[in-house]
């Protein structure tokens, strides 16, 4: 932070000739006029690659586009007038992942004789799919202040989010209690990291021992926001601006209940005679409440980071 603190300086003291200069040596115009357009990026990355280049620090990394916050929305503006600014974020992120296991066929394997092993027994595939939706959208208003490149800005905007996962797995063994021998639940059906193979007997009734996840719903976490904020840029360069920015104001989450079906063994109907049956556990609702400033605003992401903004 402190170099790129120093840097800023830097870019602030070689414009600083030109400040009340509202356009270039080219005729081109300074600030944002009516009808511009604008995105923000972190500027963080472009600050490093310049204190590193004037530092001749070795391995420079190229600067990158970043997301202004942990949200990774895309953020921009419309400017209504030269003074006030629509300003909107949205991300829209839906995206699933397959993952595939080949697991020996315990009914095959049951049957082999000293003849037929060990080809006869082959594999069957288990799979697990996960989903998941990520949407945040914010809109809301900016008017701004100064009349030379330093400007000042204040507004007021409100956000939506929403945010879920969803787990279904298969498995190419199916449960056969009465078999012989018995095909159960083992350890073997568990992908890694996906907890899917637990002991479930303490929770629920009737189960022998492990229990398999057919169904893992996470609960939808809905967000809803309303902040204000005030802040300044700096045109270092014709509509290309450094600045950043501070907000205040209400963050709630509220996150559903999650939901999970297993598949298991046991003796449900009271009788000694084992049985494949289904199971599911809710789990409870959870929420939160801010009136804090934008470090402890989920929605919104982290508060102070410096802005590099174009516009066009």
């Amino acid at each position: 932070m402190k170099k790129s603190l120093t840097i800023l300086a830097m870019a602030c003291t070689l414009t600083g000739a030109y400040a009340q200069d509202l356009t270039s040596k080219k005729g081109e115009q300074i600030l944002p006029e009516e009808k511009d357009w604008s995105i923000g990026v972190d500027a963080t990355p472009f600050l490093n690659y310049m204190g590193n280049f004037f530092g001749k620090t070795a391995n420079n990394n190229s600067p990158t586009f970043d997301f202004l916050n942990s949200n990774q929305a895309i953020t921009g503006k419309y400017f209504v007038e030269a003074q006030t600014a629509y300003r909107a974020s949205l991300r829209i992120g839906l995206g699933s992942v397959t993952e595939r296991a080949m697991v020996t066929d315990r009914v095959a394997a049951a049957t082999q004789t000293s003849a037929t092993y060990p080809t006869a027994a082959g594999t069957v595939e288990n799979k697990w799919k996960r989903s998941n939706t990520n949407v945040a959208i914010t809109a809301g208003i900016e008017k701004r202040k100064g009349k030379t490149r330093l400007q000042g800005y204040y507004g007021a905007e409100l956000g939506f989010g929403i945010a879920s996962t969803k787990d279904k797995f298969e498995y190419g063994n199916a449960i056969a209690p009465t078999a012989t021998p018995a095909i159960i639940v083992t350890n073997a059906d568990n992908f890694s990291g996906a907890n899917n193979v637990v002991n479930i007997s303490g929770s629920v009734p009737g189960a022998l021992n492990l229990g398999r996840v057919t169904e893992r719903k996470n609960g939808s976490a809905f967000s809803f926001g309303v902040r204000a904020f005030v802040g300044v840029e700096y045109f270092i360069l014709p509509k290309i601006s450094l600045g950043g920015e501070f907000g205040w104001g209400i963050a709630l989450t509220s996150a559903g209940k999650t939901s999970t079906t297993y598949e298991s063994v046991g003796n449900r109907g009271g009788t000694n005679v084992d049985e494949v049956g289904t199971s599911t556990i809710e789990g409870a609702k959870n929420g939160s409440f801010s009136l804090d400033t934008d470090n402890n605003n989920s929605l919104f992401g982290p508060a102070g980071s410096l802005r590099l903004n174009f516009h066009f």
